[in-house]
């Protein structure tokens, strides 16, 4: 695949999908620009639901997918999986343990996945999703920890995450002077907002989001979804002008 030179990498759900009408000035801009930036969508959604969802939406298919939080890369015009980060996310992984432990604590819910790279739960509240935080310590799992939206746990490789993948994506896809805008609007999406790329949180991003700290690089948007997203990009890269050459 050819470097990139223009990248946005953009959570979907409540980010890139969410307002139709945003979305549409969004890509209708980015249609009017003279050079073509590259979509990386990078959400909580395995494979199969994230391409129903890009055929739902008629939305633009992606020129890197990265689905499981982080999880698993696809990449290229056939969106085939990348060998190296596979590797990485099968080393030292132990999802039967993970799920043994989290049996025995309550208020935890199994989601039922169709990848064994993410062992996610429903959690209700805050102080079951910590117990099994703890108890995996305890044990010595190797693991990443996410929880977001209030309820959402999902227990990841080590080294796993939207964040880790990105960075992966861009050091392997993108030139090393890339234009990069990168979105989301909860949880499972801040340590990918906070790689120092010019990022942003669009308006309507989950508490835990909103919360947290930034860095000179982190726009927050006053529009929701894709148009929070165009709002940002104006902000970091200018009018069409700015980015020829």
């Amino acid at each position: 695949m050819q470097k990139i030179r223009y990248l946005l990498a953009t959570d979907l759900d409540g980010t890139f999908v969410g307002d139709e009408a945003g979305l549409r000035e969004l890509l209708d801009y980015y249609d009017s620009l003279p050079d073509r930036v590259a979509l990386a969508y990078v959400t909580g959604r395995h494979r199969a639901s994230a391409m129903e969802l890009i055929r739902g939406e008629e939305l633009p298919v992606p020129d890197i997918l990265i689905t499981d939080v982080g999880t698993s890369v696809f990449a290229g015009p056939e969106l085939a999986e990348d060998p190296g980060w596979s590797r990485r996310m099968t080393e030292n992984w132990e999802p039967q343990t993970v799920r043994r432990i989290a049996g025995k604590i309550p208020g935890i819910r199994l989601q039922d996945l169709p990848d064994t790279r993410r062992v996610s739960f429903f959690s209700e509240g805050g102080e079951p999703a910590e117990k099994l935080r703890q108890a995996l310590l305890e044990e010595g799992v190797p693991h990443t920890y996410v929880f977001s939206s209030g309820r959402d746990v999902d227990i990841l490789p080590e080294g796993g995450g939207k964040g880790e993948a990105l960075r992966y994506v861009i050091g392997k896809f993108a030139d090393g002077d890339a234009r990069i805008l990168i979105a989301g609007d909860s949880g499972n999406d801040l340590d990918m907002l906070m790689l120092g790329y010019p990022a942003v949180m669009v308006s309507n991003a989950q508490p835990e989001l909103l919360e947290a700290e930034g860095h000179d690089a982190l726009f927050r948007a006053t529009r929701p979804c894709a148009g929070g997203i165009l709002e940002a990009w104006m902000h970091f890269y200018g009018n069409t002008a700015d980015i020829k050459g």
